[in-house]
């Protein structure tokens, strides 16, 4: 790029996203760009020759009223084409951009657009990958690029001139060998950002650049850690009295509300933590429960110059706890704090590793981006924690070939991560960490945990799932055929064929070797075969005789597999590796120095051995241990054979892991939990039970004053038919037609909270059919593509939205303020009774001679309704209706038990329809009252 280089940042506005379906262009603007400033813009509203959609009204804030008087794009076809000669196309997703712009100009007679392209979203993910998002909007308020109108061409374009000014400065920032390395891997790209690199390595070359900030791996830089300072201040005293705690908070927050429930936690958790004992806290929404356990911890640490570990389950409570609260706690106290976030091994990248991997000569576009990007970001990262990567879907895997190997295979090295957060634990006050760590690594016993004397488990509900999750065990079909399509055969272009190459033509390993390795992979693919082939054929059957079509169709111990198939693979698999890791201690014996063509291929191949050995360990847990106090099933989806196959193996109960994990801990420290649903009504220990924790264990409940619920509402619709009286049809219009009208008195802003995803979608697809909600945007989970933060982030984007939900949306979502303003339950949460986990809970319990129903599956329920409700009211400044659509809450004696877990608010039960002009009336009343208080 020479300084003379011109770029036309373009972004376009349309009427949708289909031009074969006959959506037009309503905006266009162009920036020019030449020696980083802008030079010229062309901006204007182009008559689609339509009406604009009310979605894009919402979105674009561009009416039939702004394009009545435009121009069509013909009129401006000719200047546009002309603008658009010798630049550079600059879009953010010129995906998009530049082939409806191309399709525009081929419609009115233009020829083909031809120049080098560079799109923004891919230079962004790049240049900038941890950012939480690469739309435009949020790149902008992260990089403080001014951007007053979103879904604006011509605000747009200007925000995405800025952002590529943005870009270029940032690659000038990078170390020159990081550079070097990204302009080799460019190429692969989708645009031509390799250009950038390359005007930018030149510049660099003829500089001399400082190497203070780097630690340098053969051709990478890492950041150099800065050097932590210990606070060697004194602790404050802990405010005894309510006084001095409304002193401590008033000095550093100038609208402190006083919450007596806040100051009890305090007490109660510096009193535990002082006498090393345990406790349960329930506190419920509005309580201020995160800094009601940051201020009694820390405090506690610095005056007793031990250490408090914090643990979560959530990765977004994670980085709230190090973003939000941890500097809101500094200001109130009046000094820094010592705090580091310590994850598990396999958390951090292994550098040594991904130099290894990133040489590889057929790495797919995915893989390539993702090498980028973790290029740029070990410039930068001082934890080498992954999580800090936003990566695509693919890069994802790519990623999981870089993680510290939790084996210590490897040797260690000065750039080990992992090592480098346990020394910085040593010297801090407090330590965040989260559920995974604690039952995963912590048996290990590093010895950091030594000097930790209290343990608060955040979200402790969760840590129930977190147990089940770490011991269970996941076998998928397609990822096992990946695996071995990594190794090949002497007739593929593989990673044997390349082995043998160099091993034969190096006279290091016997052709005869390589003959007997290949001859047990075939054996061990039929055997792998086979067995695939007898659970499709065995599902087949069960399939038959339950007349079913679902994907799970039978518990696996119900069905006879060859278990003569099953061990032979096994013996064939750990044949293959103890071969082929003889074959790799053969070729490296008596070599000093090894090629670096050649050891590149051999660390390909210790790694994929590394990979077969955890591999034959997961087939031998899940196909041939057993274990009665583990459930093992296979799921299918009919659709797709036998690339849908599936095996779980998960524990039955989890206590007995949780109490072998605390026992020691419990001996020394004091332990915390907390949780804003760790109760239901008539089964007060439910989660304790759950958790192994003792009836002595004391259970405090901490609720928010009844005012912080004013402006929550609760309705029972009471004219819903029984499901079971009717047709799912018939069942699914009424739920379409009763959710259509509570959105429309609402004015969108709902969750659809769903127990089945089936139901779900059949629900949505009615809803969209007879577009009932056409002017709403409607995101669903499983319907509509992204995953639940990316669902979450587009519901937010629009005021006339509606998000439709299930499982994972009954709880850890948090939308404040107006944002959401009706929660809409239409099944309560019961667990599926053919769920095989809940399934072989439930006959542990009846084996016991209790009641699976009241021990277990309305408990369970009842907690998720908590966690339902607790979606709607973030603040006491919030206001909103739940609304529950499933009759039984009134019609069943357990209803009441739903009723009571909820805060004292209202609860009314209506017919539909009088209860829709209810919430318009009382929506109604509530803007009113809010506009005087605006006026006051």
């Amino acid at each position: 790029m020479v300084e003379s280089q011109k770029y036309a940042i373009v972004d376009i506005e349309t009427t949708g996203h289909s031009q074969a379906n006959g959506d037009r262009m309503i905006q266009i603007a162009i920036v020019i760009m030449e020696d980083w400033c802008i030079k010229k813009t062309f901006t204007s509203f182009i008559h689609p020759g339509k009406s604009i959609p009310l979605f894009i009204q919402d979105l674009t804030n561009i009416t039939d009223t702004d394009v009545q008087d435009a121009l069509p794009f013909e009129a401006h076809a000719d200047y546009i084409y002309e603008l658009l000669q010798d630049t550079v196309f600059v879009a953010h997703n010129t995906d998009f951009d530049l082939s409806f712009l191309q399709g525009e100009f081929k419609r009115v007679g233009l020829p083909k657009w031809n120049g080098k392209v560079i799109d923004t979203v891919e230079l962004s993910k790049i240049l900038f990958p941890s950012s939480l998002s690469y739309k435009l909007g949020d790149l902008a308020v992260e990089l403080n690029i001014p951007l007053n109108n979103a879904h604006r061409a011509d605000d747009d374009a200007k925000a995405c001139a800025l952002l590529l000014k943005e870009c270029w400065e940032e690659i000038l920032s990078l170390p020159q060998v990081t550079l070097e390395q990204m302009h080799k891997k460019s190429f692969r790209l989708k645009t031509n950002l390799s250009q950038l690199f390359f005007e930018a390595l030149q510049i660099k070359r003829g500089k001399v650049e400082k190497e203070d900030d780097y630690v340098y791996y053969n051709k990478l830089a890492l950041k150099k850690p800065s050097k932590s300072v210990k606070d060697l201040q004194e602790g404050i005293e802990y405010p005894i009295t309510t006084p001095e705690k409304v002193g401590l908070f008033k000095q550093a927050m100038e609208q402190f509300e006083e919450r007596q429930e806040q100051f009890e936690m305090m007490d109660i958790i510096w009193d535990n933590l002082n006498n090393k004992s345990e406790v349960m806290i329930e506190a419920s929404t509005g309580i201020g429960k995160t800094i009601g356990y940051l201020i009694p911890s820390i405090l506690y640490a610095k005056k007793s110059n031990r250490k408090v570990c914090i643990s979560t389950y959530t990765t977004n409570l994670l980085e709230q706890l190090l973003t939000n609260e941890i500097p809101k706690v500094e200001k109130i106290i009046g000094r820094p704090i010592n705090v580091t976030l310590l994850k598990g091994k396999k958390n951090y990248v292994d550098v040594i590793l991904f130099e290894q991997l990133m040489k590889s000569q057929d790495l797919s576009y995915d893989e390539t981006l993702t090498v980028l990007q973790v290029l740029v970001w070990l410039s930068k990262t001082e934890t080498g924690d992954l999580s800090e990567l936003n990566c695509s879907g693919g890069g994802q895997l790519f990623i999981d070939k870089i993680r510290k190997n939790t084996e210590k295979t490897q040797q260690k090295h000065s750039l080990d991560y992992y090592d480098r957060a346990i020394q910085e634990s040593s010297d801090a006050d407090l330590i965040i960490t989260n559920h995974s760590m604690l039952l995963a690594d912590l048996v290990r016993h590093e010895p950091i945990f030594d000097e930790i004397d209290g343990w608060i488990i955040d979200e402790a509900h969760q840590f129930v799932q977190a147990a089940e999750q770490r011991d269970q065990a996941i076998f998928t079909f397609t990822n096992w055929k990946y695996i071995f399509g990594r190794i090949g055969l002497s007739t593929d272009q593989e990673l044997f064929t390349a082995f043998q190459k160099i091993a034969i033509k190096k006279q290091r390993v016997p052709l005869s070797a390589f003959h007997q390795l290949e001859k047990i992979y075939i054996r061990m693919i039929e055997l792998f075969d086979k067995t695939m082939q007898d659970i499709v054929s065995q599902m087949r059957v069960s399939a038959h005789h339950s007349k079913s079509n679902a994907k799970r169709l039978e518990f696996m111990h119900e069905l006879s597999l060859n278990r003569e198939y099953i061990v032979d693979f096994s013996k064939a698999m750990q044949q293959w590796i103890d071969l082929a890791d003889q074959m790799s201690a053969h070729f490296k014996k008596d070599i000093e120095q090894i090629a670096p063509e050649h050891k590149l291929v051999l660390e390909q191949w210790d790694y994929w051995i590394r990979e077969y050995k955890m591999k034959a360990s997961e087939w031998d847990e899940i196909f041939i241990k057993y274990d009665e106090d583990y459930t093992t099933w296979i799921e299918i989806d009919q659709r797709n054979i036998p690339g849908s196959i599936r095996v779980l193996k998960k524990p039955i109960s989890i206590s007995s892991t949780i109490e072998q994990l605390f026992h020691p801990i419990r001996q020394k420290s004091a332990v915390i939990w907390t949780s804003g649903t760790l109760t239901v009504p008539n089964n007060e220990r439910f989660i304790a039970k759950q958790l192994g924790i003792k009836k002595d264990v004391p259970l405090k409940r901490l609720q928010a004053p009844e005012h912080y619920y004013k402006g929550a509402k609760a309705f029972i619709v009471n004219d819903m038919p029984d499901i079971q009286g009717v047709s799912q049809s018939d069942y699914i219009e009424s739920v379409a037609l009763a959710i259509t009208q509570i959105v429309r008195s609402t004015q969108g802003r709902c969750f659809v909270l769903f127990t089945s995803q089936d139901m779900l979608r059949k629900t949505v697809e009615l809803i969209q059919e007879s577009e009932l909600l056409l002017d709403y945007m409607i995101f669903a989970q499983g319907v509509t593509s992204g995953s639940k933060l990316r669902l979450l982030k587009s519901f937010q984007k629009f005021s006339h939205s509606v998000l439709f939900g299930t499982n994972s949306f009954w709880e850890g979502v948090d939308v404040p303020g107006d944002g959401l303003s009706s929660v809409i339950v239409v099944r309560l949460p019961f667990s599926a009774p053919d769920e095989p986990t809940f399934k072989a809970k439930s006959a542990a319990i009846q084996q016991q001679g209790k009641n699976a129903f009241t021990e277990l599956s309305l408990p369970e329920a009842i907690l998720r309704f908590k966690q339902g409700f607790g979606r709607l009211i973030r603040s006491s400044q919030d206001k909103g209706v739940f609304v529950v659509l499933d009759r039984r809450i009134e019609t069943k004696s357990y209803g009441v038990e739903f009723l009571r877990a909820l805060p004292q608010i209202s609860v009314t039960k209506l017919p539909l329809q009088h209860m829709v002009l209810e919430i318009e009336h009382w929506y109604n009343s509530k803007d009113e009252e809010r506009k005087q208080v605006d006026k006051q």
